[in-house]
């Protein structure tokens, strides 16, 4: 790394963490045995058509089966179907393909294998809904819980209890084949029953817990989604459930090890790294002060460690969209952190998401320099006043410093990096 090139290093980074995740350098050595039966590969996510293409590269033996993927991120496989679906609210063709996959693991035998793939967005993308529920119902209240504030947890938990194929009913429809799951976190502390609200694993989560979210929130739910939380009928798979018995699940990329992986690139050029946590939560703009705080005590007083050193961190911040903006996490967060930080000199910032969108917005995230603030007001423009709307990824965008990678093919949720020069200098010693 040069001295005059801090913005160039945190890309390194960024791409370092997002590299980590790519299924085809990590799925292969995570593979089970070839079963006496048929292998059915089922599974949705970001990332999951990614991780059947690395699944047929590998296997030795016939596969069959079927992914969900987002649009945009399919890739071509011979033996695996993928079906392209709407994210983040489902779309019929997401609900069509879901209840396919459904009734392929029904018709799973005891000498068959069922592997499945799961990685982050596969909640939405296999939307099927409970029986009784019209599928434009569960749309409006997914579409609700993105707007209202929830956290991820809390959404999955809802839209577990108003499906026919998550939180465990995926794995129990295939009991007593042997299903292994291949899955890649994008949740704040790795869940099993948050990620693609947990297909294949058991439910803790309850229809009590789903109507206190929605009246935490104050969603309106319809009349068919609140008969059905009400009634309680049919609970999700609980931890000893026997139908779950002959499933078992591997993690195979996570917040952490892409963090690990961005540390490890900091400390080869001479930067300290240090992670704050890889479950970082609460709303964008809040936490985005709060990064400020340390970053400007970072830079001024050496504490919590002297510079040049970067704070890393991952998770999945959330905005309340109040304004009439797009949204976008990692570019609120951003966002609020430059207005805190005032121009300090000597800190800079990227933030994005590791699946290669931030909200309603074509980036994955942006770059924050000393000079944003005064750039943006070049042009014309007022954080203070977009940052209220919502509104930061035209800023960004204005300046030239949005991160554009298009769909990565993974999602280990948000990386973020904050990169600060040594107390008293402006820039990052090579």
């Amino acid at each position: 790394m040069t001295a005059s090139d801090p913005v160039a290093l945190l890309r390194r980074l960024f791409d370092t963490a997002v590299a980590a995740a790519l299924p085809a350098g990590i799925v292969a050595r995570h593979l089970p045995e070839r079963p006496q039966g048929r292998t059915i590969v089922l599974g949705a996510g970001k990332a999951s058509a990614a991780m059947a293409a690395a699944v047929e590269a590998a296997w030795d033996g016939p596969l069959e089966g079927l992914v969900i993927t987002r649009y945009g991120h399919a890739v071509p496989c011979e033996r695996i179907e993928i079906v392209e679906a709407a994210h983040p609210v489902p779309d019929e063709a997401g609900r069509a393909a879901a209840a396919r996959m459904l009734a392929m693991a029904e018709g799973a035998g005891p000498d068959d294998l069922v592997l499945c793939l799961i990685s982050g967005g596969g909640s939405a993308l296999m939307a099927l809904p409970a029986e009784g529920i019209p599928f434009a119902d569960k749309q409006a209240v997914n579409t609700a819980l993105l707007r209202s504030g929830a956290d991820i947890a809390q959404m999955n938990t809802v839209r577990r209890h108003l499906s026919a194929i998550k939180g465990g009913r995926l794995a129990a429809a295939a009991y007593p084949a042997r299903v292994v799951s291949l899955i890649i976190s994008d949740v704040p502390g790795d869940d099993l029953a948050a990620i693609a609200s947990g297909p294949t694993v058991a439910d803790p989560t309850t229809f009590a817990d789903a109507q206190a979210i929605l009246a935490r929130y104050r969603i309106e739910a319809p009349a068919s989604v609140r008969a059905h939380l009400a009634a309680a009928r049919d609970e999700t798979p609980k931890p000893g459930d026997r139908r779950l018995a002959t499933a078992e699940t591997l993690m195979i990329a996570t917040p952490r090890m892409s963090l690990d992986a961005a540390a490890e690139v900091a400390r080869v050029e001479g930067v300290t790294p240090l992670i704050l946590g890889d479950a970082l939560e609460g709303e964008a703009a809040e936490v985005g002060k709060v990064m400020a705080g340390i970053a400007r005590s970072a830079a001024t007083t050496g504490h919590p460690l002297p510079g040049p050193c970067v704070l890393l961190s991952g998770g999945e911040t959330t905005v309340t969209v109040r304004g009439a903006g797009r949204g976008g996490r990692n570019v609120e967060l951003l966002l609020a952190l430059a207005v805190a930080l005032n121009g300090a000199p000597g800190v800079f910032a990227l933030a994005g998401d590791t699946d290669g969108i931030d909200g309603g917005g074509p980036a994955a995230g942006a770059l924050v320099t000393p000079d944003t603030l005064a750039r943006a007001r070049e042009r014309g423009l007022d954080p203070r006043k977009m940052l209220a709307e919502n509104d930061a990824h035209p800023l960004f965008e204005a300046l030239g410093d949005a991160i554009v990678t298009g769909p990565t093919l993974t999602n280990v949720n948000d990386f973020r990096a904050i990169l600060v020069a040594a107390p008293g200098t402006r820039d990052i010693p090579a």
